[in-house]
């Protein structure tokens, strides 16, 4: 089954806002993108997906994904995550994708070896599969067979949301719980739990370790705007 993943990433100069008082602006920005830099890798080393499409109109990030070998299409509307995500869609109907992973760019803990056992070959019937954040509201992932099963709907609340659209759509639905995938970063909190969880892994999220561990700026995008 073809596959595809795609990752919506919004300008980091409006990234993360919600974090506040939590973290100042430039290291608010550098977290941003220290963290798109672990979920790009981690998606890059899934042999599992046949094609990356990064939706963005932040000019490092679409240097550094095409240098991963993603695909890059621009999101000069920046009408929000689930827009950002049907632009990716309606490229993978037309490219014949049978399947898209979507996954947001602050889960920088996500696991190459969970994402494998996500993508293990499924059926070829109508799935909507969602993945939950740690509160269980929330979506850090949503896989769905064809990629046009639902529309998005992203957003506080999302989970129950994704679920009513599977039923309304009459397709097969399911919860799967993904360890690495659990932790998104919107606020304060979040980062406090995103700070233990690296405090006991190994080499995940390096990028994200070295900002929050050093608070010096990796280079881990390029800055260029060209290509």
């Amino acid at each position: 089954m073809r596959t595809a993943a795609i990752l919506p990433v919004k300008r980091f100069r409006a990234a993360k806002q919600r974090l506040g008082a939590s973290v100042g602006d430039q290291k608010r920005a550098e977290l941003a993108q220290a963290m798109v830099a672990d979920v790009l890798g981690a998606l890059a080393r899934s042999a599992s997906l046949q094609l990356l499409i990064v939706v963005t109109d932040e000019p490092s990030v679409a240097v550094a994904a095409r240098g991963q070998g993603a695909l890059v299409l621009p999101d000069t509307a920046d009408a929000g995550q689930s827009a950002a995500v049907e632009i990716g869609v309606r490229h993978a109907l037309a490219e014949g994708i049978e399947r898209v992973l979507c996954v947001p760019g602050d889960c920088p803990a996500l696991d190459t070896g969970e994402l494998e056992c996500l993508l293990r070959p499924g059926a070829a019937k109508a799935e909507v599969v969602i993945v939950p954040d740690r509160h269980g509201t929330g979506t850090n992932g949503l896989l769905l067979t064809p990629p046009d099963a639902i529309r998005p709907s992203f957003g506080p609340g999302s989970a129950a949301r994704h679920r009513a659209l599977a039923r309304a759509a009459k397709a097969s639905w399911r919860f799967e719980r993904l360890p690495s995938l659990l932790l998104d970063v919107d606020t304060g909190e979040d980062l406090a739990a995103l700070r233990e969880r690296l405090a006991g892994t190994g080499s995940a999220a390096m990028h994200t370790r070295a900002v929050l561990g050093r608070g010096q700026r990796p280079r881990v995008l390029s800055t260029s705007s060209s290509g």
